[in-house]
């Protein structure tokens, strides 16, 4: 079974001992916000704020944000402003890359730098 947005959140939120109230804190939005992204009783927050709450709990933003559907600004204006990345993820996404396709690119990747 796959995890929704509020229960991973919760479950590494916990993972980290941190409490709604400090992360709320850290992110400047109330403890009832992250009561509720953690219930599931409101859509998964935009993409730039995931990445603030991944930020406060020293977590890799991938995973929170593949949940969300949403990019980063930062990556919307590169893939916008870059044809060749566009051209790039086109040709990615008529694949049909598997995970372990990912992986291999990521591994190469990784290999020109």
């Amino acid at each position: 079974m796959n995890q929704t947005f509020g229960e991973l959140l919760r479950s590494i939120r916990r993972s980290r001992g941190m409490s709604q109230r400090e992360l709320a804190d850290r992110i400047s939005v109330d403890f009832s916000y992250i009561s509720k992204l953690e219930n599931d009783r409101i859509p998964p927050p935009a993409a730039d704020t995931t990445m603030k709450i991944c930020q406060a709990l020293d977590v890799q933003p991938d995973l929170l944000l593949s949940l969300t559907g949403k990019l980063p600004s930062e990556i919307k204006e590169l893939i916008g402003s870059n044809p060749k990345a566009l051209e790039f993820l086109r040709k990615a996404h008529a694949m049909k890359l598997d995970e372990k396709d990912w992986d291999e690119l990521h591994a190469k990747l990784a290999s020109l730098r």
